[in-house]
């Protein structure tokens, strides 16, 4: 009913609108018509054709300006389904940012740690060629390294977290455009998540590649930290005089 009420209103001030403006244009071309001498009375073919012009420009105007198509009949399965859609537009919109975010936090992390498993490779490599100076210094880096991954790690459980309840989020938005008749909202989000699982996870599958790497340098670093110190007690005990080492 108000919808009715509106258009018929719509209507109505089209049709003043023009009105005032073929009223307009009457009073112009009577304007003009005046202009002219004063003993030409009658319309003649050029009166004629200027008034006939003028009322086809009027009601062109009004067939013009009068929407004459129905309003659509918005009913509730139609708004409801509508409504649907947008719901999976705006999950996948958050689905898309904080997949985003999440691959680059791991992309950050794992290059944190291949900087770090470097590092601790030239460390090993250096194993009793270093004065305690030149140690130091570059025990320094490596803790500030294992610091940066400690951080890129954490930002990416943040990340993740946050991904997680966007999966979930679109999941729920296709049941419910599913359950609309929203089909196409349906399909287009739940494929939208199955590309999000798949980048995710060829980014996690690097993490793990790197993680992997620190863990074996790790048991590396024990190994000949372990060897070094034991050839270290052997050059220890060499250099002690024979003396000191007889038996009273």
């Amino acid at each position: 009913m108000t919808t009715n009420t509106l258009l018929w209103r719509t209507n109505m001030a089209a049709l003043r609108s023009v009105t005032s403006c073929y009223r307009l244009l009457r009073n112009s071309a009577r304007v003009l018509l005046s202009s002219r001498k004063p003993a030409v009375h009658k319309p003649g073919k050029w009166t004629n054709i200027l008034y006939t012009s003028i009322a086809s420009l009027a009601v062109g105007g009004g067939l013009c300006a009068i929407p004459f198509r129905q309003v659509e009949n918005l009913s509730h399965d139609s708004l409801i389904k509508r409504a649907a859609s947008l719901a999976t537009d705006s999950s996948s919109t958050f689905l898309s940012q904080t997949t985003l975010a999440l691959i680059d936090a791991i992309t950050e992390y794992s290059k944190a740690v291949h900087t770090l498993v470097a590092l601790q490779k030239r460390y090993l490599d250096s194993l009793g060629k270093l004065t305690p100076a030149e140690e130091d210094t570059i025990w320094q880096v490596i803790i500030g390294q294992r610091s940066e991954v400690n951080d890129r790690q954490d930002e990416c459980k943040r990340f993740e977290s946050t991904w997680m309840s966007a999966v979930k989020l679109c999941e729920t938005a296709a049941e419910a455009a599913y359950s609309s008749g929203a089909e196409h909202a349906c399909i287009t989000v739940r494929t939208n998540v199955q590309l999000a699982l798949t980048q995710v996870e060829e980014a996690q599958k690097l993490s793990a590649d790197a993680d992997k790497k620190l863990a074996e340098t790790k048991v590396m670093e024990v190994e000949r930290v372990a060897r070094h110190a034991v050839s270290s007690e052997n050059s220890d005990e060499e250099d002690v005089p024979e003396a000191y080492l007889r038996e009273d």
